[in-house]
C-alpha cells in the first residue's frame, strides 16, 4: 500500500500546481491515498472553501491542516460536508471539524488518518499532542488496522521525538509547517516511516511562498508590512511512504520534488 503526502499548499499558485501535477504523479507512483496539507491553501493564509475544493477535486483523499486551519470561516462548510477534511486533532473540542478519519484501503483494510499540531515556538495553549493523539488510539482501538499521521509542527525536535514515541504503533508521520523539506527521510526500528518535513507546494522563488524582498526588507528594517504571495515556478513537494499490508510496517519512504 501506498501512500502519497503532499506538503503544505501555499495560496493560489500551490492550488493550480497541485490541479495540474497530483493526478500524474499519483498515477506514476502507484498511489493508494493521497494525503494533502491545505493549511494555507486560501489566498493570504489558511484554508478556505474554494482551494480546499480544488484540491479534492484534483484527487487529493485527505486534506490536513494546521495553526492557520481555522482563519477563513468558509472553510467550516467543507468540514461539515467532507469527513476527510482535516484539522489539528489537539484544538479544542468546539472547534469546527475534528482531526482524524478512518478511509477504506486495499485488501479490506481499514487506515486511520491522524493530523496533530506541535506546542513548540507554535502555540503552547493547545492540548499536549502525545497525550491526544495517545487517547485517540486507545479510544479507537479494533476500529482501524493501520494509522498515518502528519504532524504540523515547528521544531524538528519535537517531530523526531512524536515519531519515536509512535513507533511501530502509527505506520507513517511525516511533519508539515516549515515549508522546507528535509532531507531524513527514515524506517525507525519499530518499522515506522518518518521524514520531518515534506515541504512546500508553491513558488519555488519565494521565501516559505512569500516575496522574498518583502521579507528581505523586514529582516533588514524590522518594519513589518503585509507579505504578498510570490509569482513563479511553482513545485510540487512531498513523499511516497509504501506501507507492508502484512502489520504496517513501512517498508521504504522516498521524497518527491518536481
Amino acid at each position: 500500500m501506498k501512500i502519497l503526502a503532499i506538503g503544505d499548499v501555499f495560496g493560489k499558485a500551490g492550488v493550480a500546481c497541485v490541479a495540474e501535477k497530483l493526478r500524474a504523479v499519483r498515477a506514476r507512483e502507484g498511489a493508494d491515498l493521497t494525503v494533502v496539507n491545505a493549511e494555507n491553501c486560501a489566498p493570504g493564509n489558511g484554508m478556505d472553501y474554494r482551494g480546499a475544493k480544488a484540491l479534492l477535486d484534483a484527487g487529493a483523499d485527505v486534506l490536513t491542516g494546521g495553526n492557520h486551519s481555522l482563519r477563513q470561516s468558509s472553510a467550516f462548510q467543507l468540514m461539515e460536508e467532507h469527513p476527510s477534511v482535516l484539522r489539528p486533532l489537539n484544538f479544542p473540542d468546539a472547534a469546527p471539524g475534528k482531526g482524524w478519519c478512518i478511509l477504506p484501503a486495499p485488501q479490506g483494510l481499514r487506515l486511520l488518518v491522524i493530523n496533530a499540531q506541535g506546542q513548540i515556538f507554535l502555540d503552547a495553549t493547545i492540548d499536549n499532542p502525545f497525550n491526544t493523539v495517545e487517547r485517540l488510539l486507545e479510544k479507537l482501538q479494533g476500529q482501524y488496522d493501520f494509522a498515518i499521521c502528519d504532524f504540523h509542527a515547528e521544531a524538528t525536535s519535537e517531530k523526531a521525538a512524536f515519531a519515536a514515541c509512535f513507533d511501530g504503533r502509527i505506520s507513517a508521520i511525516w511533519g508539515t509547517h516549515t515549508h522546507v523539506q528535509t532531507a531524513d527521510e527514515r524506517i525507525l526500528p519499530g518499522g515506522t516511516g518518518f521524514l520531518s518535513d515534506l515541504g512546500m507546494t508553491g513558488v519555488e522563488d519565494s521565501i516559505i511562498g512569500t516575496r522574498a524582498e518583502q521579507v528581505v526588507r523586514y529582516y533588514c528594517t524590522h518594519v513589518r508590512t503585509r507579505y504578498e504571495a510570490a509569482e513563479g515556478k511553482a513545485l510540487l513537494c512531498g513523499a511516497v511512504f509504501e506501507l507492508s499490508p502484512d502489520g504496517g510496517k513501512c517498508l521504504s519512504v522516498r521524497r518527491i520534488r518536481e
